[in-house]
């Protein structure tokens, strides 16, 4: 199972996450409680070994301001999340980095990896980024084709019948290993990585 801890903004965090086995970790270029900017981002992903993947995340900034983002900060992949069309991942895909689409899974019905031109599908929420569960077996019935992850609302305690009922490549979770928004708990990480991988 592929996991992915998103949001993170301190060194602290990337290194929980690294050691308790993610496969991926996240940082946050774009508005939010989580945002941390290049720079930082750039110094976080230094710590982060070859073998797991950095992520920079963006949410309908146009296409320049996410490649120099992306540049200043030195990560491995781009997540879009939100309402981005396949002119966008096109006009990305000169950066030679894996492409992740995030969207809600209600407006993503029926998608597969790659319709896109992305090389991984993120499924989130209805409303992505609030931490609330939802119906994850709508996704049980009829996967999607590829490789997909599924977000929102999971948490150390729901990600093993998440994963149940949805049967997904991966994971990603944020709001579901912090203490307060924004905040993560390494316990709550190393929890969360246990519970996912095991499943």
């Amino acid at each position: 199972m592929f996991v992915k801890i998103c949001g993170l903004s301190t060194a602290a965090d990337v290194a929980a996450a690294v050691a308790a086995g993610a496969d991926a970790v996240g940082f946050v270029l774009t508005e939010s409680p989580r945002r941390v900017d290049p720079g930082l981002a750039r110094d976080l992903v230094a710590a982060v070994p070859e073998n797991v993947l950095t992520v920079a995340v963006f949410r309908e900034e146009p296409a320049e301001y996410v490649r120099a983002a992306v540049q200043a900060a030195g990560v491995r992949a781009v997540q879009l999340h939100g309402n981005h069309p396949a002119a966008a991942f096109a006009e990305l895909s000169d950066l030679g980095l894996p492409l992740i689409r995030a969207t809600s899974a209600a407006k993503a019905a029926g998608a597969d990896c790659g319709d896109l031109g992305e090389d991984l599908l993120l499924l989130d929420a209805p409303v992505p980024g609030a931490g609330e569960p939802w119906d994850w077996t709508e996704l049980g019935a009829k996967p999607p084709a590829g490789k997909w992850l599924l977000a929102g609302g999971l948490n150390p305690a729901n990600v093993g019948a998440a994963i149940a009922a949805a049967s997904p490549w991966g994971v990603d979770v944020s709001s579901g290993v912090e203490v307060r928004r924004g905040v993560k708990d390494p316990a709550l990480i190393t929890a969360f990585l246990r519970a996912a991988k095991s499943a």
